[in-house]
Parts: C-alpha cells; sequence; structure tokens
C-alpha cells in the first residue's frame, strides 16, 4: 500500500479516544525521522515502549473494534496488482504473510480478509484478562526485528528463506529484504530504489486502488466494487501497514498475473 499502515492505525485509536493528540503528533514525526534519516535499535525500542506504556488499561476488543475505521482508510491507498501477485504466489503452492509494524491484531484482521495465510504485527503490551498491561511484549516488527520476525516464522514453519520473497516501498525495510533470496522494491522511495538498482533487485511501479476507483467507478457499478473492496487490501505494508511476502516450499516456478488485459486500468508499469 501507499504509506503507513501503523499510522492509520494510530490515527483510528486517537479518533477512538484511545490515543492523546500529543502522543499521534509524537509517533508520526518518529516515523518521519525513521524515513529520512534511518532508526537504531535505540529509537524502534523508545517508541515501542511509548506506545506500550499508552496502552496500559485499554481493552483488547477496543482495539479490535477499530479494525473498520482502518480498512476505511487503508483501503484507498492500496494497490490492487499486489493483492493479484500475492494470490498468484498461493496459487502457485507458496503461504503468503502480510508483514507490518502495526498491531498484531490488525495485521491478523487483514490476513483473515484478504484470504492470505496469516499477519505478522507487532505486540506493543502483555495481555491479562483481556485487558493491556503497558509492559512491552514482543517484537516491534520494524527495520531489524522485521527481518527476525520473519527468520522466527521461518524457523517455526521450516520454510527456506533462501526461496522465500519480499516486497516493500521502504527503506527501512532493508533487513527483510535481505533476508529473502527474491526481494523485489515496489514503488521504492529513493534510498531503496538506489539499492535495489545496485543489487540487480526486481523493481515495481504500481497505481493506488484510490485513482483507479476514482477513474473508473463511475464506469464499473456494483460488481466491479465489490471486487476491488477483495483486492484493496491485499496490498503490502511496508513496515507500516502490509508487506506480504511469499513463502516458497517445493512449488511451481512464479509467473506474474495473468491480468495482462487490465493493466491499462489498473495502471501497471514495469
Amino acid at each position: 500500500m501507499e504509506g503507513s499502515s501503523a499510522f492509520q492505525f494510530g490515527r483510528a485509536a486517537y479518533k477512538a479516544g484511545l490515543l492523546s493528540r500529543r502522543q499521534l503528533l509524537a509517533d508520526g514525526w518518529a516515523n518521519v525521522l525513521f524515513r529520512l534519516r534511518g532508526a537504531t535499535d535505540a529509537d524502534t525500542h523508545a517508541l515501542r515502549d511509548r506506545i506500550s506504556a499508552s496502552l496500559e488499561g485499554t481493552r483488547v476488543r477496543d482495539m479490535k473494534r477499530l479494525g473498520a475505521d482502518v480498512l476505511a482508510r487503508v483501503l484507498p491507498r492500496v494497490y490492487p496488482q499486489m493483492l493479484a501477485l500475492a494470490h498468484e504466489h498461493q496459487d502457485a503452492g507458496r503461504r503468503v504473510y502480510i508483514v507490518t509494524a502495526a498491531a498484531d491484531e490488525l495485521a491478523q484482521m487483514l490476513a483473515r480478509v484478504l484470504a492470505l495465510d496469516g499477519g505478522i504485527g507487532s505486540q506493543f503490551s502483555e495481555v491479562s484478562d483481556g485487558v493491556y498491561t503497558g509492559r512491552p511484549a514482543g517484537l516491534f516488527v520494524y527495520g531489524a526485528d522485521k527481518a527476525r520476525a520473519i527468520q522466527q516464522l521461518a524457523e517455526r514453519e521450516g520454510v527456506d528463506l533462501g526461496l522465500s520473497y519480499a516486497y516493500s516501498d521502504s527503506a527501512s525495510d532493508l533487513p527483510m529484504l535481505r533476508t529473502v533470496g527474491n526481494p523485489v522494491a515496489v514503488n521504492p522511495d529513493h534510498e531503496l530504489l538506489r539499492v535495489a538498482r545496485e543489487q540487480g533487485w526486481e523493481v515495481l511501479r504500481f497505481e493506488r486502488l484510490g485513482r483507479w476507483l476514482k477513474a473508473a467507478g463511475a464506469l464499473a457499478g456494483a460488481a466491479l466494487a465489490g471486487g476491488a473492496a477483495t483486492a484493496a487490501l491485499a496490498a503490502r505494508d511496508r513496515s507500516r501497514a502490509f508487506a506480504p511476502f511469499g513463502l516458497r516450499g517445493r512449488s511451481p516456478r512464479f509467473r506474474r498475473p495473468r491480468v495482462g488485459r487490465l493493466r491499462p486500468l489498473l495502471g501497471w508499469r514495469y
């Protein structure tokens, strides 16, 4: 997707009264700094600890109820071509996961909506009796910890990361991209594009769903709108939103989605 799903999650939390305006602005600014200058482990851990503390006393069910609002914000920013690509990976026998710095509850929800194989998100706080304690728990799935998260998954599932794929648009995801044998840059930022060219990685360029809906909505009608909603969240989240990667075992050779006739409408560019 274009932009950060984690930030959209923060906006929804603020709207629901679960996050203060000051916290939202501080975390949004931290995200900007991360993108401009990178982030050390100390930076990311400090942000994780701040988010964890802000959740103290919040019910898990209230966080899950943010899902509909988050989906409404994320939908227009999704690359529908990425969903087609994710489904091609599944059809070829690979498992596909959404990986995001947003809360694990959101990652799991998105994976279910998209009929993908799972979601990996941040576990910001321990839970006791359905309430967040405010004590940090698990990984903050950003930067180096995003790479650690997929390594842990690969160990549990017996997956060969050397045969796996990862997709991102941000240089903050370079640790994850370097962990797999088939890294792909999608609408990359300047630094990621530079690295991708140096390393000879594949680069894809997509149009986001919102532009497609604006151009085609009047002609498509309800049937097309229904199909677009399914595609909407299959996007790839960068560390902030969701980055699907295909985990490959013994499976057929990957092929590009067979949707060539749709490229003029959806804006495919290779």
